[in-house]
């Protein structure tokens, strides 16, 4: 699950993406295709889908991009008009097809699939009481974790009961697709740390990570599912039934999904991901804004930045030009290597290629949603001033990141984090930045209308939401005990 900006070029990777969808009257399949589709940037390592046709479960998953995974053939295998899909970038578990999802079960109360969007980090312990009890583990993932205790859950209770015991026992973050049988579930963690959102197409209902997943299948969204909610799809397509199976007082969102890893066109909580990108740029420039001549993105996912930042500027009197300065080159993808260190540090040249008459002689603003190693931060700036650059001013939308992400986000480690031991100065002294400045923890918290206690900041404070061991906490809050739990 590739956020957009290339491994190799040094930013963090994203988590998944999933969809369900229970329609009447049509096979689930296709329009489960198509939002993988519109998730593809969630995910690109494997995709899958899993449907039932009220009589047996049918599923394909296999490596790589959703158009290579699947063809027209396997489309037409997918029976029944309930079913789930998944794309995925690991960052739990092995990169190999034991870990692809749904992940499957079948048990004598039926069958089970299940997607997974996030990271649990207490999946070690009930993975250890789990096998001791006699079950059977095929790969590594905390998600076949998941998979196996909502099964053990089915044999003794109902379903909604099930759901809950599971959800008082797995400790860290997730969205859930859930198929029982040809029954459509979606879940998600207490303190909502991932999107989920419920749709309505003209014969049934969807739930996917992400609105545009639902705008792609002419579906209108209905709301972002409650974090601690359980939403059972109705297999006639005719509604949904809810239940708040756990509370708690505080939320969690990752404000990265609005600073990065979303689609622009993504309605996340409540809020438009471009028009909070925006506002997060309208802010940089109150906050800490330069006069330049111009003012460019790292595209793609500074573009929404930019624009906000020089809008904010021209209001305030600023002569800033507002460009397109560095092109993209869309056909370099995450697997391209560089076998020489001259080559990996010309990298950025073969993704991205400035328009010399947009810089030359120019004081330019770049803006970037992140800072994570500073080799890209590096490469950027000093290919502007090999255009002819006069100044290189870099103004970042989100805090510096210094610490790792353990809900998700395949993001470096402190000792690889140039922020995690540098300051503001140095990292401008280290880059070769004529000037560097990083948005507030307060601007995040003001665009997106919430307080910074309902976010997840743990990636720029190394304070979690979550009981994570050796780390500090942001909040009280302890991780269920799993050992020695009886059946």
């Amino acid at each position: 699950m590739s956020t957009g900006r290339d491994a190799n070029l040094g930013g963090p990777t994203e988590k998944c993406g999933v969809v369900g969808a229970s329609l009447a009257g049509r096979d689930a399949a296709r329009p489960l295709y198509y939002s993988l589709y519109a998730l593809q940037h969630r995910g690109q390592e494997s995709a899958g889908i899993v449907t039932h046709d009220g009589f047996q479960q049918h599923d394909h998953v296999s490596m790589g991009l959703v158009g290579d995974a699947f063809d027209e053939g396997d489309i037409d295998g997918l029976n029944g008009s309930a079913g789930i899909g998944h794309v995925r970038y690991p960052t739990a578990g092995s990169v190999d097809k034991s870990c692809a999802q749904p992940f499957t079960v079948s048990f004598k109360s039926g069958s089970l699939a299940l997607s997974h969007n996030g990271n649990l980090v207490n999946s070690d312990e009930i993975r250890d009481e789990l096998a001791g009890k006699g079950h059977a583990f095929t790969s590594d993932g905390d998600t076949e974790v998941i998979a196996h205790d909502l099964a053990r859950n089915l044999l003794k209770e109902d379903l909604i009961r099930a759901v809950k015991r599971t959800m008082n026992r797995i400790h860290g973050s997730y969205s859930l697709a859930i198929m029982h049988d040809d029954t459509v579930l979606g879940v998600r963690d207490p303190e909502g740390n991932r999107p989920l959102v419920i749709g309505k197409v003209d014969d049934g209902y969807v739930i996917a990570s992400e609105s545009a997943a639902i705008d792609t299948i002419d579906g209108e969204l209905v709301r972002d599912v409650r974090p601690g909610e359980l939403v059972v799809l109705q297999d006639d397509g005719e509604g949904y039934d809810s239940y708040q199976l756990v509370e708690r007082e505080q939320t969690a969102h990752c404000f990265f999904e609005h600073v990065y890893f979303a689609r622009p066109d993504s309605v996340i909580d409540g809020s438009l991901v471009y028009e909070v990108r925006r506002e997060l740029g309208r802010k940089l420039w109150e906050e800490s804004g330069i006069e330049s001549d111009v003012v460019m993105p790292v595209p793609d996912s500074g573009r929404a930045f930019a624009s906000g930042y020089a809008e904010a500027a021209q209001e305030d009197g600023s002569d800033v030009e507002f460009a397109e300065g560095m092109m993209k080159n869309r056909y370099v993808g995450r697997t391209f290597i560089m076998p020489t260190q001259d080559e990996r540090e010309r990298a950025v040249r073969l993704k991205l290629n400035p328009i010399k008459s947009t810089v030359e002689g120019r004081t330019v603003t770049i803006i970037d949603d992140s800072i994570v190693r500073g080799t890209t931060s590096t490469q950027l700036v000093q290919l502007l001033k090999d255009c002819g650059a006069e100044a290189v001013h870099m103004r970042i939308g989100a805090p510096p990141i210094v610490a790792p992400c353990y809900m998700g986000i395949n993001m470096a480690t402190r000792e690889e984090l140039i922020a995690s031991n540098k300051s503001v100065a140095e990292i401008r002294d280290a880059i070769a930045a004529d000037s560097l400045a990083y948005l507030s923890k307060e601007a995040i918290a003001e665009s997106l209308a919430v307080q910074q206690g309902d976010l997840c900041l743990g990636c720029v404070t190394g304070e979690y939401p979550y009981d994570i061991e050796d780390e500090e906490t942001d909040r009280d809050v302890s991780r269920p005990v799993i050992a020695g739990e009886s059946d």
